[in-house]
Formats: C-alpha cells, structure tokens, sequence
C-alpha cells in the first residue's frame, strides 16, 4: 500500500496542532499515560503509522515491553495502575463511539476523575480526540508505519 499524500501538508495547520499538544503536555500528566492513552486509541482504529510511533515514544520514555504488549488487553493484565485503567477506560469509551457504543458513560467519567483534576481530564480528553483526528487522517491518506516517526 501507498501513502497518498507525499507532502507534510500546511504549516499553518500543523502549527496549530503543536499548539493543542502542548495544551496537552503542559497538564501535569505522566507522558507515559498519554502514550498509553494514544497507543490504545490507535489500537483501536488500526492506525498503523500511530501505533507504531505510540511504542516508539513510550519505549524512548522508559516504558516496558511487557506493559506495550499488554495495552490491547489491559483490563485482563495486573500491569497498568488505576488511574491508566481509568484512563484507558475513557480512550476506549470516546473512542469507540463509532461502533454504536455508548460512549463515555457517568460511571467511566467519574472513575477517570477520582484520579485526574479538570485541567488533567481535559488534556486526556484533547489527547483522546488529536489521536482519533491522526487515526483518520493516516487512514485516509495510508500513511505508512514507520514513515511519519
């Protein structure tokens, strides 16, 4: 498969998304919790180019083989702590609302809260939201793994 786009696209555009990145990064989060979150969004919508730069980021972070390989089955693994279990269960919930899911219900909301403030809850969900924005861009325009990282 090709990618269809060679180019990387309007500066303008970019400039802006470094700016809700940094939005995102500026939360007080664990980087490590924002890669789980964005590696298992990209998981899945079957973005290749973003999985694969999710575990390229995480590993360079520090993060173990055995937690990267276990993202996909997080809720059957004694890995990840709480607040990923809850952060994770609101990537899953915003994320899947494509598949007639009912999104991110009362009960998953207040679980992420118990653990992250408004300031923090916003970032994950902003980082949420850019990582299904890339998810659909890479798929639209085949972007290949590997390639954009």
């Amino acid at each position: 498969m090709e990618a269809r786009l060679k180019g990387s696209g309007d500066p303008e555009v970019f400039g802006a998304i470094q700016q809700l990145f940094k939005v995102v990064h500026g939360a007080g989060l664990d980087p490590l919790l924002l890669d789980l979150v964005h590696l298992r969004a990209s998981q899945i919508n079957g973005c290749s180019p973003c999985v694969h730069g999710g575990v390229h980021s995480a590993k360079k972070r520090g993060e173990t083989e055995e937690r990267l390989h276990n993202v996909v089955a997080w809720r059957e693994t004694p890995f990840y702590t709480e607040p990923e279990r809850a952060a994770l269960a609101l990537t899953e919930a915003a994320t899947r609302i494509q598949d007639g899911e009912p999104g991110v219900t009362d009960e998953i909301w207040a679980a992420a809260a118990k653990h992250f403030d408004e300031k923090q809850l916003s970032a994950i969900t902003l980082n949420i939201a850019l990582t299904n924005f890339f998810n659909r861009i890479n798929r639209t325009t085949r972007q290949q793994a590997g390639a954009t990282w």
